[in-house]
């Protein structure tokens, strides 16, 4: 593997795993548009650090939204269930 795209990879869930923290704070104040924001961030960069690992990567978020779950739900690489989550999450 690449190691710029590891690197990438998981530079991306780093970002991710802050979003969460972030999201927890936010929750624990009751401010839940905010912390639904942040897990929405959180679930996007988790979807980019996999596609990092590719090198594929998408200007648009309905992009990234749309490559993860034809290469990697509709293939059963992760569980049907996470393309409702991602859905409800971006809308």
């Amino acid at each position: 593997m690449d190691k710029r795209l590891k690197e990438l990879s998981d530079y991306r869930l780093e970002q991710a795993e802050r979003c969460i923290r972030s999201a927890k704070i936010l929750a624990s104040d009751s401010d839940y548009k905010g912390a639904a924001n942040r897990s929405y961030y959180a679930i996007f960069h988790c979807m980019r650090s996999v596609l990092a690992l590719e090198g594929v990567d998408f200007s648009k978020h309905s992009g990234v939204s749309a490559y993860f779950r034809k290469q990697y739900v509709k293939t059963g690489i992760f569980d049907v269930e996470l393309s409702d989550i991602i859905g409800e999450a971006f809308d």
